[in-house]
């Protein structure tokens, strides 16, 4: 029976925390250019680094001193909700060569970013990045607008060598997902009424099916309920970490 907590898959192998200053989880993936490391700042912010290269995504300084950690290289974030873009982490993370891709819903709020649409596909500093919708369907304001309206948000899948990663943004599990080839590491949403609940993360794992699956930004909600609703799916491994 699979484990909820894998230590050697794909070439992922948890190293557990960092110093008492930074007390995040890292997870380093082996690919063909070298490790991949990921460190789980929590909610739905995350650190890369790959080569020489540091990649913050959705940076929020509620999570962190980010003044501590390293500067970026490449900035994604996802929308333009204030947990998502949050002027103080993005201040503390830029320098002049730092490169920020966004939407286009909100690039006048981040001058000179580079502005990827839904579907969009180029390289950023030597990695390919694909654009994929991140919307809701379902859960809705009272005016009843979608918390996430179709075409304002991004999801990225990121490609570091032989490996494809999918970090989703805030959706719902939307019929896009379906078209995703070969991930091997998704990051998806659980936290309510915003994102997902575990059996749609669950029904938006099965549709595309990556070889482990990160519930992230996840709230409220349990994990062990996503770990149950997959457990018919050994293809897929589920990994927890505090990304509440």
């Amino acid at each position: 029976m699979k484990a909820v907590l894998i230590f050697l898959i794909l070439g992922v192998c948890g190293t557990g925390l960092t110093g008492a200053a930074e007390a995040f989880e890292k997870d380093v993936v082996k690919t063909t250019a070298g490790d991949l490391e990921i460190t789980f700042i929590g909610h739905g912010s995350l650190m890369f680094k790959f080569g020489n290269k540091v990649i913050h995504v959705d940076p929020y300084s509620k999570l962190a001193d980010y003044a501590k950690l390293p500067k970026a290289d490449l900035i994604f974030l996802t929308h333009e909700h204030q947990d998502h873009l949050d002027p103080v982490a993005l201040q503390q993370l830029t320098t002049a060569k730092t490169t920020v891709v966004l939407t286009e819903k909100f690039a006048e709020k981040v001058p000179g970013g580079i502005i990827m649409r839904n579907g969009d596909t180029r390289d950023v500093g030597g990695i390919a990045v694909e654009a994929v919708p991140a919307y809701n369907i379902m859960h809705k304001r009272d005016t009843g607008q979608p918390f996430h309206p179709k075409g304002t948000g991004n999801g990225y899948v990121l490609t570091f060598a032989d490996k494809r990663l999918y970090i989703a943004g805030d959706t719902e599990n939307i019929p896009e997902m379906g078209l995703l080839k070969r991930i091997d590491i998704a990051f998806l949403p659980m936290n309510l009424p915003y994102t997902m609940t575990p059996e749609m993360v669950a029904d938006a794992a099965r549709s595309f099916k990556p070889k482990v699956l990160y519930p992230y930004h996840y709230g409220e909600a349990d994990p062990a309920r996503l770990v149950a609703l997959l457990k018919g799916n050994p293809e897929i491994e589920v990994r927890i970490r505090r990304m509440k």
